[in-house]
């Protein structure tokens, strides 16, 4: 007998699958036929509602919202949406609360599955998130093989308009088979990891960060109340900041400080500020639920060996970014696996991708990887990974300072201890992060908060050596971009490294490049002090050249303290000695501040004849940044003279070696020279074009305002008293 179907009696979705209502089965019948019943009041099942409670607390993630929305809105059918972000981050919350306000799109339902990916037993297999999709949508049994259950989950979601959660992603190969077919469907996948294999399925992306401090303090005040909140508004804050944005962080905070109604907000904020308790301070919050450290150790539990050894490794150090050079130094490995080790740890969600070959760990992250370290790995090889990247900075740094102002390269550096054999290849053996000038200065610039934190923390740790080789190493970056703060903080721990290491040459570079630093900020009392103080040091171990280096500084405070006569006889004495002893790269210097002091006075004669006598010594010795100062000098000396086209000439030339090097600070006071000479010859102050003055101080204020803040208001007070202001 051939198969008939009752109408209206329901509908066979394939194989042994049933949906509701009785089914008629037939084939070659003998004995009778059998008759499956429905439910006993044969009605269909409820439409599945599956998604999650959006949780009372939720708040903030408008933006986010929002872009989810435009993720929704692309011309593609049967649109897939990653949602993927660090544990702890908000992912299912945001996914639940979208999809609530989008339930009229889907009057066949929405179906919610975890996969289980970071839980601490095995992960979801497909085949069980299929059964229990199809038994949502109606079938009484399933089939049992798994291709046969995927076909049978496209064939039957074609033609619903349904949503489908599937949460807790841990492969893109665990989410492909639970994908749908029909064009009205969405599917939203939530993830620690990035899943960017599922870019072939036509998935879009939208990556998850931390709550505002706005967001933060509205979801604190949503656990303990708005007045416990505004009574110490400052603590909450802290408390906001501490838990850096983390709403699972956030909201242990909330529990704990709900479940202890008397204890001020203050003593949450000083638990949490100390670092090394910052997680235990959270996991106390959870009582045995969900914590930050939990689920940041399922996360890390999931990752390769090797991956798990950088995550530790990038852990111990005191940098708060990282690229691929620093993974592989740390890791005494190449480039290569370096990149592949970083790219699983960003696909995790354990490292954030923030720019051009720059990552960066959440600060609970942070912390976590720092603590599995201490946890995992023995003291010598956390010891080992902190010097290897000290090295590989001081190697790098050396290698800037070398090519940038190889006149000031004087003092050798020195490096740790090479590893075992077959250790990994040396942080020595990696190539350069730069391939020219341009890109050394970058990326002293880049790296400047690194490298100081690795002087801080080298002197920290008794590498006195390592501490004020690296600061030496840094000159580039402060006489260039004139980073004073930094520049003179650097030198203090420096020199203190110095004295400590007992390397009187590394003592005096010190004194005298930090008094520099001080004289350039306008700490001319303190960096009389400290050219003294070398002056001494250089006397007592007969060190000419730097006497003549201390004496040069002395004269040039003097300037600046406004007694040039005192001024005039210190750097004369300089070029005495420098002369003397053979150095013309410093009696050239010294003429420069001569020159200065002769055109502040008017003297254009003697002026020029100190300028050009200094640009001529600096490029006999092949210091081409100083002879560019000495000719932007010359420049305006010549235009203040009355030749003004020459002067300018000059000016420019000067302009573009500085603008080709990357030197910001000198480009400033270059083109301020521009547009005082400019001035002096009656031009209107224009901006066009013509290069007027107008136009050349506006972008030496630009620059000013990046390089040095007191000359930028030193020139706006200039131009206001002119009436150009």
């Amino acid at each position: 007998m051939d198969a008939a179907r009752e109408g209206g009696w329901g509908n066979s979705i394939g194989g042994d699958a049933q949906l509701y209502g009785p089914t008629v089965q037939a084939g070659s019948v003998r004995g009778g036929i059998h008759l499956h019943a429905a439910a006993a009041d044969g009605a269909p099942p409820p439409t599945p509602r599956q998604l999650l409670p959006v949780p009372s607390h939720f708040t903030g993630r408008r933006d986010d919202l929002t872009a989810l929305g435009t993720l929704l809105g692309g011309d593609e059918d049967r649109p897939l949406i990653v949602v993927s972000g660090p544990a702890g981050i908000g992912k299912t919350t945001l996914v639940s609360r979208w999809l609530r306000d989008l339930q009229p799109n889907f009057p066949d339902g929405e179906l919610y599955a975890d996969l289980r990916g970071h839980s601490m037993g095995d992960p979801a297999r497909p085949a069980e998130i299929l059964g229990h999709f199809l038994r949502a949508l109606g079938a009484r049994s399933v089939p049992t093989d798994p291709a046969e259950l995927a076909s049978l989950w496209r064939s039957r979601s074609a033609g619903l308009r349904i949503a489908v959660v599937l949460d807790n992603a841990l492969t893109a190969a665990q989410v492909k088979p639970l994908l749908t077919s029909g064009p009205d469907t969405l599917v939203v996948v939530t993830s620690r990891r990035r899943l960017t294999g599922l870019r072939l399925d036509g998935a879009r992306f939208h990556a998850l960060g931390v709550l505002g401090p706005a967001a933060g303090v509205e979801l604190l005040t949503r656990g303990i109340g708005s007045e416990r909140v505004m009574d110490e508004l400052d603590s909450a804050q802290q408390v906001v900041a501490l838990c850096a944005g983390l709403p699972l962080a956030l909201c242990l905070a909330s529990a704990r400080l709900a479940s202890r109604p008397r204890q001020p907000l203050r003593t949450l904020a000083r638990a949490l500020a100390q670092e090394a308790g910052r997680l235990a301070a959270l996991d106390a919050a959870g009582e045995g639920e969900t914590t930050v450290r939990k689920a940041l150790d399922v996360s890390y539990a999931v990752l390769s060996t090797e991956s798990a050894l950088l995550y530790r490794r990038l852990g111990v150090l005191p940098v708060r970014t990282f690229d691929v050079w620093t993974a592989a130094a740390v890791c005494a490995e190449s480039l290569e696996w370096a990149e592949r080790r970083l790219d699983e740890l960003i696909e995790a969600n354990l490292v954030e991708d923030i720019g051009p070959d720059t990552c960066r760990f959440h600060d609970l992250v942070r912390i976590h990887a720092r603590d599995r370290a201490v946890t995992d790995d023995t003291g010598a090889a956390r010891e080992e990974a902190l010097r290897r990247v000290s090295d590989w900075y001081l190697r790098t740094a050396t290698e800037a300072q070398r090519r940038l102002t190889p006149a000031q390269f004087t003092l050798r550096s020195t490096y740790g201890p090479t590893p075992e054999p077959g250790a990994g290849p040396e942080s020595e053996s990696l190539p350069l992060p730069y391939a020219d000038d341009v890109g050394a200065l970058s990326w002293l610039d880049a790296h400047r908060m690194n490298l100081m934190a690795t002087v801080r923390t080298s002197a920290e740790r008794g590498w006195y050596a390592t501490a004020w080789q690296l600061v030496d190493a840094l000159w580039p970056l402060f006489l260039r971009l004139r980073h004073y703060d930094l520049w003179i903080e650097a030198h203090q721990v420096g020199r203190d490294a110095a004295r400590r290491a007992g390397d009187k040459d590394g003592e005096r570079q010190m004194l005298n490049s930090g008094a520099i630093g001080l004289s350039a900020a306008g700490r001319t009392d303190d960096a009389a002090e400290w050219y003294t103080a070398s002056l001494r040091a250089a006397r007592e171990a007969g060190d000419v050249r730097d006497e003549g280096q201390a004496l040069l500084g002395l004269g040039s405070c003097h300037r600046e303290a406004g007694r040039p006569d005192e001024a005039v006889s210190y750097l004369h004495r300089a070029i005495e000695v420098w002369e003397g002893c053979g150095y013309p790269r410093g009696a050239a210097l010294a003429r420069i501040v001569l020159g200065e002091i002769a055109l502040a006075d008017g003297d254009h004669a003697d002026a020029l004849a100190h300028f050009g006598r200094a640009r001529e010594g600096l490029l006999a010795v092949n210091d081409p940044h100083d002879a560019a100062r000495a000719l932007a000098f010359l420049g305006r000396a010549r235009a203040a003279a009355g030749a003004y086209a020459a002067g300018r000439a000059e000016l420019e030339e000067a302009l573009a070696v500085f603008t080709s090097s990357g030197a910001a600070h000198w480009q400033a006071r270059t083109l301020e020279m521009l547009g005082d000479s400019a001035l002096e010859h009656g031009e209107d102050g224009g901006t066009g074009a013509d290069g007027g003055t107008g136009d050349h101080h506006i972008r030496a204020l630009a620059l000013y305002e990046m390089t040095s803040p007191a000359d930028a208001r030193r020139l706006r007070l200039s131009l206001r008293s002119r009436g150009t202001g």
